[in-house]
Formats: structure tokens, C-alpha cells, sequence
């Protein structure tokens, strides 16, 4: 069988990206529905109200139960992308580092400590949370950081912009939660303010696996045995 062959038989790549921006999308907005029905939490818009953080709205119930049974998947789904994106990169850059893949490795598994100890309570528990959370947005914007520094030396490559504006959005969020923290001294406004960072911050993460998603299928990126 020639490499060619080998290659039309490979499994497409792209739906694993688009399950990675998929799977939290569904698996929070469940469990937020959940959450408003068991009257854990109150009806609004978390997007521009910020009545509610993402871990407050899968804490409880049955929401909890099916979003930790979602989000553990995903958190492996998302080192196995991460593991694709760096063989991606390398198959067009064979010095590409390793910094792309552990990045995001780590990034992977900070979320699923965070989504373990989700609906837990005592102090360790919350510190795990708080941690596993902030650590895993970081990871995971550092090995995009990481792949755009490569991107920019690829002339004329399509998913560079649209990465690059996920990444500045990104980054204007959390320059925005610094600056939050900093000013806001009404505690409920800041925790809403807070949340409402949050929700959106979710929206670009999807994006962003979103964006991989189309790139990989436009390139027609396939992985099988050899």
C-alpha cells in the first residue's frame, strides 16, 4: 500500500476539534438549564447579567452529575488535540518545540482536576477548584500563544488571523479582570462582572478549537496507523 493510500484511509482529524468545542458548550448550558429548574440558581442571561458563574451553574444536582460525566472526556479529548496540533505543526515545521504540546497538556489536565472536585466542599477542595480552573484557562492560552508564534512564519496561512483574534480576545478579557479586581470594590458587582468575563471567556475557547476545526478540514488532515 503506498503512502498515498495510506492517507485516503486515514481517519479526518477535524472532528476532534469540533467535539472539543462542542462538548463544554453542551455540557454547561445543560447544566446550567438544570440548575435554573432545580432552583439552584435564577433565570437570566450569565452572558451580559452575570447572575451565576459556570462552576456555580454545574455544581449542583443532576446538572453536576452530567457535566463532570462530559468534562472528564473532554479534558482527555483536549491533550489528544493539543498532541494533534503539535504533530500539525511539526508535519509543516519539523523545529517545533515541544512547548506547544506540553502547554496544553497541562492545561488539559488542570481541568480535569477542577471538574473532579467540582460540587466538593472544604477548603482544600475549593482551592483545588479555583486553581485547576485559572491554571487550565492559562495553560491552554500559552499553547495558543505558542502555536501562533509558529503560525506567523507560515506566508499567507488562513487560520492565523482568525487565531490571532481569538488570542487578543482572550487577552482583553483577562486584562479586563485584572482591572475589575483592582477598581471594583462593590463585592457583588465584581463577582457579577466576574462572571460575566467568564461565560465569554468560554465563547472564545470555543472559538478557538472551532477555528482548528475548519483549518484541519479544509486541509483535508487525516491520522491513521503506519
Amino acid at each position: 500500500m503506498s503512502a498515498a493510500d495510506r492517507v485516503a484511509l486515514g481517519v479526518p482529524l477535524w472532528p476532534l476539534p469540533l467535539l472539543v468545542a462542542a462538548l463544554p458548550v453542551l455540557a454547561t448550558h445543560l447544566a446550567w438549564w438544570l440548575s435554573v429548574q432545580g432552583d439552584y440558581i435564577p433565570l437570566c442571561n450569565p452572558y451580559l447579567e452575570g447572575c451565576t458563574s459556570i462552576s456555580r451553574a454545574a455544581r449542583h444536582g443532576l446538572g453536576n452529575d452530567l457535566f463532570r460525566m462530559a468534562m472528564l472526556p473532554c479534558a482527555t479529548l483536549q491533550a489528544l488535540f493539543w498532541l494533534a496540533a503539535h504533530r500539525w505543526l511539526r508535519r509543516h515545521d519539523p523545529d517545533v518545540g515541544p512547548w506547544v504540546l506540553w502547554l496544553g497538556v497541562i492545561g488539559a489536565g488542570f481541568l480535569a482536576v477542577y471538574v473532579t472536585f467540582l460540587g466538593t466542599e472544604g477548603a482544600i477542595y475549593q482551592v483545588l477548584r479555583r486553581y485547576g480552573v485559572h491554571m487550565y484557562f492559562a495553560g491552554t492560552f500559552l499553547a495558543l500563544m505558542a502555536t501562533l508564534r509558529r503560525l506567523a512564519r507560515w506566508p499567507g496561512e488562513p487560520a492565523y488571523r482568525l487565531l490571532l483574534t481569538v488570542a487578543l480576545g482572550m487577552l482583553s478579557l483577562g486584562i479586563a479582570s485584572v482591572a475589575i479586581d483592582a477598581t471594583v470594590a462593590d463585592r457583588a458587582l465584581k463577582e457579577r462582572l466576574e462572571n460575566i468575563l467568564e461565560w465569554n471567556l468560554g465563547l472564545w475557547l470555543t472559538a478557538m478549537f472551532a477555528v482548528f476545526a475548519w483549518r484541519w478540514r479544509r486541509e483535508g488532515l487525516r491520522v491513521g496507523l503506519q
